[in-house]
């Protein structure tokens, strides 16, 4: 076992994940401002329906009006930004902190053919709760083979 420092361990930048870093330098991904374990937040549970899907993001910390859905063309993106308020009267020098400010976002294939009016979300006990109907299956067409003249 790794020491642990704060609770994060010791070697994380050494043996960390290798792709980490290209994720956040393409701009997929969590942002860098919450660090290291950006990646811990946001996780989604996705279930499936008989005519929808059903999506669960856990966003602790945040409210409401911090959480931004946008459709486009046919992907959803999720967003969540926030600032830490920093209160000038408060006194003491700080140790160590940890809470910051930035954005966070995941995007979801969804498919072309949802509006916004199609879909529908509420945010309770910092969990958005996403519902959209499925789209409808495309037909295969029945034989595959291409007649030669």
């Amino acid at each position: 076992m790794l020491p642990s420092v704060f609770s994060e361990r010791l070697f994380d930048n050494v043996f960390g994940d290798p792709f980490s870093m290209m994720t956040n330098f393409h701009g997929h991904g969590h942002g860098s401002v919450f660090g290291k374990h950006g990646k811990n937040l946001m996780k989604t549970d996705v279930r499936e329906l008989e005519n929808s899907y059903e999506l669960d993001v856990d966003l602790p910390g945040f409210k409401k009006e911090q959480v931004n859905v946008e459709l486009d063309d046919g992907y959803m993106t999720i967003c969540a930004a926030k600032g830490v308020e920093h209160d000038e009267e408060k006194r003491g020098q700080y140790i160590r902190r940890e809470r910051s400010s930035g954005e966070c976002c995941r995007t979801f294939y969804i498919g072309k053919g949802l509006e916004p009016k199609d879909v529908s979300a509420r945010f309770e006990d910092g969990i958005l709760r996403i519902s959209f109907p499925k789209a409808p299956a495309e037909k295969e067409p029945e034989d595959r083979r291409v007649s030669i003249m």
